[in-house]
Order: structure tokens, then C-alpha cells, then sequence
């Protein structure tokens, strides 16, 4: 059985800066892409970004572009969300998310699903 476990989130302030991390188990992790959605109340779940199994492509949704960075580690089988400048904007419940298939991932779709950590960003 896979698990996602988070950690990381919390409450900052603008301009701040957080790193998200997600250990994964029950599969092999370096063969799956990963990836970071978030989700604010009131609107859908959003793909903040994403990575394929040998860390050469990765994906970023334009509004943290130049902000967030995504990586891997292999051999700890946890994926990062260094995450800043952050904005009040990016407060939101964040999930880790694994697909066996890179571009099912960054359409949207999922294997599998963490549990979520929240962030706030406070002004």
C-alpha cells in the first residue's frame, strides 16, 4: 500500500519562505513522478508543481514560477516543495501526489494522494 506523509507547512508571513516534504512508501519511488497540488477554500484543487522520475522534466504552474522549486531524492524516496517569496495568495492546503505516468500527473491525475499540510501566509 502507497503512503504520502507531508510536513512542513505552517503559518509564515510575506515573503517568507517554507520547504514541503513528502515521504513516500509501498511502491518504488524513483521509477513514479511526483508532484504538489494545493487547494484554497472556495476553489479547486490546482497542480503547483511536478517532477518525472529522473528529475529531468519538471513542471511549474506560472504563478510560482521563479519561486517554488521542485526535487527529488532517491534514496530518501521524498519529494521537496522549496517554496519562496511567498504571497498570501499561495495560503492553501497542499498535497503531495504520485503517478506511475509523468504527464497523467501534470494533467491532473493521480495515483495517489497525501494527506495535506496546510500553509498560511499571513500579510
Amino acid at each position: 500500500q502507497v503512503q504520502l506523509v507531508e510536513s512542513g507547512g505552517g503559518l509564515v508571513q510575506a515573503g517568507d519562505s517554507l520547504r514541503l516534504s513528502c515521504k513516500a512508501s509501498g511502491r518504488t519511488f524513483s521509477s513514479n513522478a511526483m508532484g504538489w497540488f494545493r487547494q484554497a477554500p472556495g476553489k479547486e484543487r490546482e497542480l503547483v508543481a511536478a517532477i518525472g522520475w529522473s528529475a529531468i522534466y519538471t513542471y511549474y504552474t506560472d504563478s510560482v514560477k521563479g519561486r517554488f522549486t521542485i526535487s527529488r531524492d532517491d534514496a530518501k524516496n521524498t519529494v521537496y516543495l522549496q517554496m519562496n517569496s511567498l504571497k498570501p495568495e499561495d495560503t492553501a492546503v497542499y498535497y503531495c501526489a504520485q503517478n506511475n505516468n509523468y504527464l497523467g500527473l501534470i494533467r491532473g491525475r493521480s495515483d495517489y494522494w497525501g494527506q495535506g499540510t496546510q500553509v498560511t501566509v499571513s500579510s
